[in-house]
């Protein structure tokens, strides 16, 4: 934990504890050319920026202060960056560092055992190099990477920029994966409201309402940080790229339109659920009454003929017991009939 009152640039480690070992690659390529090297050893061999092409170094793994800080003072990179860097709970957002644009989102997506990572990724966009780092190894670039490798499309004859743009660009393609298996977990909970609601239903509502929480917190500034690219004024985005990146806003605006919905249908559902229980309960409180009702006249002729006094005329009658017990039948009969008429049973 950074202790309160250190000086501004300070690197502390503030993630959770990783064991795994930092891993670089770099990536240079313009339109005839692409070169890729795995597991670079040494940094300093390294030329960033490159002056005939574009540069994309990826840095797996930030929890060895020592090493982040060394490629930092390499690289030329602001001590406030690095700061940020090395603090991976860093809100979404872009922030402009002398001749460097600094830009932090949150990227979530389904790892290899169907459970949801989530992770900080720092890029740095330059004139003509990108430097990303994030903190797990794996991340959702893939596409991004062979794109390069084959050189489809339009990515190796546009700038550093543009590949800022594609990598912001999945990692938002992303969100809607997530949304919409969020979407058929609501689809399942509003099925399972409406036929046979639970203490399990309610549970995994909350859980639900958490997940949007905090997709929420971890989407919502994007828009932001999409819009402060698409007006720079420092050169570092060209204006053929603001044109992508306005596709990159249009999509967070939908996802975040699609949070908000889902966000309403799980509210509706709680709502939904508090009902049904309501329903149930009234259900049970009628046939209870109704069965309490058919009871209390049997009650108080049972009670009446109960009673011991001497002088009870009909104690003497030979079919009394059988009469008795006559009108009870009929009486419980002719209540059942009538609540039956009135839609009551």
């Amino acid at each position: 934990m950074k202790k309160p009152g250190s000086a501004p640039g300070t690197m502390v480690y503030t993630g959770r504890e990783r064991d795994h070992d930092i891993r670089l690659t770099l990536i240079d390529y313009k339109e005839n050319h692409f070169e890729e090297v795995v597991d670079v050893d040494d940094i300093w061999q390294m030329r960033l920026p490159s002056p005939d092409s574009v540069s994309w170094l990826d840095v797996s793994g930030i929890h060895e202060v020592e090493v982040i800080k060394e490629i930092g003072h390499h690289l030329n990179i602001h001590p406030l960056i690095m700061e940020d860097i090395a603090s991976p709970n860093q809100r979404p957002k872009m922030e402009m560092f002398d001749d460097q644009m600094y830009i932090v989102a949150r990227m979530l997506h389904v790892g290899d055992d169907g459970a949801i990572q989530e992770e900080q990724i720092s890029i740095i966009l330059g004139k003509s190099y990108i430097i990303s780092f994030q903190e797990l190894p794996g991340d959702v670039f893939d596409p991004v990477r062979e794109r390069l490798r084959v050189g489809k499309g339009i990515i190796r004859k546009m700038g550093a920029d543009y590949l800022a743009y594609a990598l912001l660009d999945l990692i938002v393609d992303f969100y809607f994966v997530l949304l919409e298996r969020l979407g058929t977990e609501v689809e399942d909970l509003e099925l399972e409201v409406m036929d046979d609601p639970s203490k399990q239903t309610i549970r995994s509502i909350r859980t639900a309402k958490q997940t949007i929480i905090g997709y929420r917190k971890d989407i919502w500034p994007v828009r932001e940080l999409v819009s402060a690219m698409i007006r720079d004024e420092s050169g570092l985005v060209r204006k053929k790229t603001t044109t992508y990146l306005r596709d990159v806003y249009d999509h967070v605006v939908q996802i975040i339109d699609l949070m908000e919905t889902y966000r309403d249908q799980l509210s509706g559902l709680t709502d939904l659920y508090l009902s049904s229980l309501s329903q149930r309960m009234n259900e049970v409180m009628q046939v209870l009454t109704i069965i309490g009702s058919i009871f209390i006249p049997l009650t108080f002729i049972a009670g009446v003929y109960g009673m011991n006094f001497a002088v009870m005329p009909e104690l003497s009658w030979e079919y009394g017991y059988a009469a008795v017990w006559g009108i009870m039948i009929i009486t419980g009969i002719s209540l059942t009939l009538f609540f039956k008429r009135r839609n009551w049973l």
